[in-house]
């Protein structure tokens, strides 16, 4: 049977899967003009960015770090340079144009970080899966 935290980090993962595939979906179809390959971006996304985030929660959860805004803000930062890079790599491929993959990257790089920090703070209200915290008073 899976731990509690483990479902916390599946739930997380993929609540925050929902929304930022519909941000790529949406970036990549305005960016393109073309909704088959907004859809064949933020579908490959869909398992690659899954991958990623789930490993990105789990090395974070190993860190030590009580200052819960100030946390959230790493978290975001180093999620977004990796979902980033993702990105850029996926839909230069499928769109077949660099400067496509270049532009929906930088697009999402500031949609996705405001997106992800609140979805961690909204995330850090709940207890779900966790048997026990320490909040810091400046939450």
């Amino acid at each position: 049977m899976a731990k509690p935290i483990y479902k916390r980090h599946v739930l997380k993962t993929i609540t925050w899967r929902i929304i930022g595939t519909l941000d790529t979906l949406v970036i990549s179809w305005v960016v393109t003009g073309n909704p088959v390959t907004g859809l064949k971006i933020s579908g490959i996304e869909l398992v690659t960015k899954m991958l990623l985030y789930f490993l990105h929660e789990r090395l974070w959860f190993q860190i030590k770090l009580t200052h819960s805004k100030k946390r959230h803000l790493i978290k975001t930062f180093t999620y977004r340079i990796l979902g980033t890079l993702d990105t850029m790599l996926i839909a230069s491929i499928v769109s077949g144009n660099p400067k496509a993959g270049l532009s929906i990257g930088a697009i999402e790089l500031v949609s996705k970080l405001f997106l992800y920090y609140f979805h961690e703070r909204i995330w850090y209200r709940f207890n779900f899966g966790l048997s026990h915290r320490k909040r810091n008073l400046d939450e």
